[in-house]
């Protein structure tokens, strides 16, 4: 029963914050204090940072601003995420709440009621659309970034720091990140560059998590929480365990470590809080591993499915599927299985007969069927998106996946085991960091479902429980900017602002604020004086003439005579030659068309007020010029490319875009530059569709580092092979000017795929196409889905109107099977 002041507190938190009340009380839980302080901040007409652990609800926040926007008939909403498929999941959960009429899709390859008042999509449609002035801005109140700590991402991390600065000031907004530990800097330049911003951050997981080392079949507690309370401290016994290098650990463990359940209510068996400890032998072996379905196994029994199990290879995850599926394991009931094959039945439906065998698709459903499916970048999006959705279910019980999958994907598990704690970064094999292990164990309790989530770490050989106990203890990792100026930024940056106040924007991006943090407080400064100088500006004007010109004279000619009473003892000459200017002055002044105005005097209040903001004004920007100005800087850089290849003409505040220029505002990518410019010479003229794909494609496509670089065994023959050699030849020049103005250039064009993507885009057989490529259908689907973004550029862009179909034709060409089956 709740106290008259408990009572009186709700009252007035109701009256104060109805629509938090509302919105708390359509949920199907309680609120955390987290997520009502936001909605909160919200409701007040604040922008809000959110960082909170993986499962902690950060999304409930954004929801919230949707919820604001909808209870105003004009408003509108756009929920920004950093991957199409959560775009994709996001704009599923949003349709069931308002209605598919309220809703809409864009990423890039799907426009879907895109004049919705609700709209999900990725980041960079959001940039494009910033850029583009498009229409659909207006209304727009609030903007909501999920996983916005994706700006540190070193590809694509600056086009979260675009949208952040340029959004109207007007565009409340909500920003969500994983718990990072500079949450506080971030919030402080988002509050600079923002305005008036809440950091709001949590440490608690709604779901305790349980820390777990596997040796052998033994599941022991990672911390030594024998006396009730969680502490740093590291279980002795694996300590022991460890020092035994070489040791035989013995006695019956499965049956010490499972006793009965020792806590009312719990899902899941108590793991032992000691156990045998190692024994030193004279004929002692090293700790041997549990196989993969042997774990599986002692998961069920002791009821802490689902599990994800994170393996750092695409080629492990496979494999370790095939082992379940040989040991005869079967995790689902044949209800279950009619479930999962109904549901695989209407999902694929539209595949095609003959893909099919080349997907491996027949086993691919007898492993979902016995409850196992694996999850990585070479899947099928089609099939990665079903092992998604059955693991919701239930009716998947155990995945093996890469760590892609702990990326953001709403796809929580009770349990997460960990089989190795590092991982090969493409040059050699490194400790997984303890962000990285965040983000993984993250997955482990479900909200609502599970008392407790479960960490399990596989003992290896050589393993340390102190350093996985750092990992687990330290929840929190740095932000730091990726951000740097681009080609395409910057032609848009001047032809919005122009150079020096695209230069004082840059000054605020986040990498700025980070090597200089009072420079990103000056940049802003000096941006509100602009405003404020245009409406001086506006206030002043003049029917009889030019207002600013004539305050100018007259701010002119006042600090002369005041220099001139105060200097009574210069030289005669130099006396006579003040006076002289003076009596000038005055003259032009009395002819002035401004001096017989009859508001001349209200105009010359404006006029005080704009000189004095502009000397202030001019001061801040010399203190901004001896910062450090490493961003502003990078833009010169890039601008003096620009202006040498002629994309750029002018000087300072004469700065303006080309037509060339203005044909680049609309070419994003890593290659924007080399696009335009093989464009503007016309080294892709006459190509036929096949042709122009495969072009493109080489210019998106990145291979792994482990691959050999086939030079030009493949690549199609006839106008390609010149369009290719001159292309490049139009790289290497390039690369040598950024160089010259010690920009840092980029990589040669790969065309280890352009061989398929030829035979792909003339219409070749998926199987024949693969061994072509010699990569998984997820990976080819996801280069033909960058080729295809690219070859839609090309169609728009284009002046030359052949090429232009021809980009059409070949998109149509790539867009087919898989591909177009994948669009989703």
């Amino acid at each position: 029963m709740t106290s008259p002041a408990e009572r009186y507190a709700a009252a007035r938190d109701a009256a104060a914050h109805p629509e938090t009340v509302a919105f708390a009380a359509a949920q199907r839980f309680d609120l955390d204090p987290f997520q009502v302080e936001g909605c909160h901040a919200l409701e007040q007409g604040r922008s809000v940072l959110v960082a909170a652990p993986t499962g902690a609800g950060k999304t409930i926040v954004g929801e919230f601003a949707i919820h604001l926007a909808m209870r105003t008939p004009s408003d509108k909403a756009f929920y920004t995420t950093p991957m199409k498929a959560l775009s994709n999941q996001k704009f599923r959960e949003l349709v069931e709440v308002y209605g598919a009429e309220n809703v809409g899709l864009l990423t890039g390859d799907t426009n879907i009621n895109g004049n919705a008042r609700i709209v999900v999509m990725t980041t960079e449609v959001l940039r494009n659309m910033i850029y583009a002035d498009s229409p659909a801005l207006r209304d727009l109140r609030f903007v909501v970034m999920d996983e916005v700590h994706y700006l540190a991402d070193r590809f694509r991390g600056a086009v979260w720091e675009e949208v952040i600065i340029h959004l109207p000031s007007s565009v409340r907004l909500v920003s969500l990140s994983a718990t990072v530990s500079n949450a506080e800097e971030f919030g402080d330049w988002l509050d600079t560059v923002r305005g008036d911003t809440e950091v709001i951050v949590s440490e608690i997981r709604p779901v305790p998590l349980e820390q777990h080392v596997l040796v052998r079949d033994d599941l022991l507690p990672l911390f030594d929480d024998r006396a009730g309370v969680a502490t740093a401290t590291v279980n002795q016994e694996l300590m022991r365990i460890r020092s035994f290098t070489g040791s035989r650990y013995d006695g019956n463990r499965q049956a010490q470590s499972y006793r009965s359940n020792r806590h009312a209510g719990r899902q899941g068996p108590r793991p032992p809080r000691g156990g045998r400890r190692p024994v030193r032998s004279a004929n002692a072996q090293r700790i041997e591993r549990m196989d993969r379905p042997d774990v599986v196994q002692l998961l069920e029994r002791t009821n802490l499915l689902p599990a994800i199990f994170f393996i750092f290879s695409r080629v492990g995850c496979d494999a370790a599927v095939q082992q379940v599926r040989r040991s005869g394991i079967r995790l689902t009931t044949p209800e279950e299985r009619r479930e999962i094959r109904a549901f695989v039945d209407e999902s694929t439906r539209t595949l095609q007969d003959e893909d099919l065998g080349v997907l491996g698709f027949f086993e691919w459903v007898d492993n979902l069927e016995r409850g196992v499916a694996s999850h990585h970048a070479g899947l099928l999006p089609a099939f990665k998106e079903v092992v998604e959705e059955l693991f919701r279910r239930k009716l998947v019980k155990v995945v093996f996946a890469t760590e892609t999958l702990a990326l953001g994907i709403n796809m929580p598990a009770r349990t997460v085991v960990l089989e190795k704690m590092e991982k090969f970064n493409g040059e050699a094999r490194v400790a997984i960091t303890s962000g990285e292990y965040t983000q993984l164990t993250g997955r482990a309790g479900r909200r609502g479902i599970d008392v407790e989530g479960h960490a399990v770490v596989q003992w290896t050989e050589g393993m340390d429980p102190q350093a996985v106990a750092a990992l687990a203890s330290r929840r929190t990792y740095p932000l730091n900017s990726s951000f740097r100026p681009t080609y395409n930024m910057a032609v848009n940056l001047i032809d919005l602002f122009g150079r020096p106040r695209a230069r004082e924007i840059l000054e605020s991006s986040f990498a700025q604020f980070q090597a200089d943090r009072a420079v990103v407080g000056l940049a802003r400064q000096v941006r509100e004086a602009e405003e404020s100088l245009d409406g001086y500006r506006t206030a002043m004007q003049c029917d009889h003439g030019d207002f600013l010109e004539y305050a100018g004279i007259r701010r002119e000619l006042s600090d002369l005579e005041k220099k001139n009473r105060q200097d009574a003892h210069a030289p005669r000459a130099a006396r006579d030659k003040r006076l002289k200017r003076i009596q000038g002055l005055r003259t032009r002044m009395q002819r002035h068309g401004c001096h017989g105005c009859p508001d001349r005097e209200a105009h010359a209040r404006w006029a005080e007020r704009y000189w004095k903001l502009k000397r202030q004004t001019d001061r801040t920007r010399k203190q901004i010029a001896t910062r450090t100005g490493t961003v502003a800087r990078v833009f010169d850089r890039v601008v003096d490319v620009l202006t040498t290849l002629d994309y750029v003409t002018g000087e300072g505040d004469d700065t303006a875009l080309t037509d060339a220029g203005r044909t680049m505002r609309r070419i994003y990518g890593e290659r924007d530059l080399l696009v335009a410019e093989s464009l503007r010479q016309g080294l892709w003229e006459g190509l036929d569709a096949p042709s122009l794909a495969a072009m493109a494609c080489c210019l998106v496509y990145e291979p792994r580092r482990d691959e050999a670089n086939s030079g030009e065994r493949g690549l199609p023959r006839g106008r390609f092979r010149t369009a290719y050699e001159k292309t490049t030849t139009l790289w290497s020049e390039l690369d040598d000017l950024e160089q010259a103005h010690d920009l840092p250039g980029s990589e040669p064009l790969a065309a280890g795929l352009a061989g398929a993507m030829h035979a792909w885009a003339r219409g070749g057989q998926l199987d024949r196409v693969l061994v072509d490529a010699d990569m998984a259908a997820g990976d080819f689907v996801r280069w033909a889905k960058q080729t295809i973004d690219l070859l839609d550029q090309l169609s728009i862009v284009a002046e030359d109107l052949t090429l232009a179909r021809t980009a059409r034709q070949a998109l149509d060409g790539v867009r087919r099977g898989i591909v177009a089956y994948s669009t989703m």
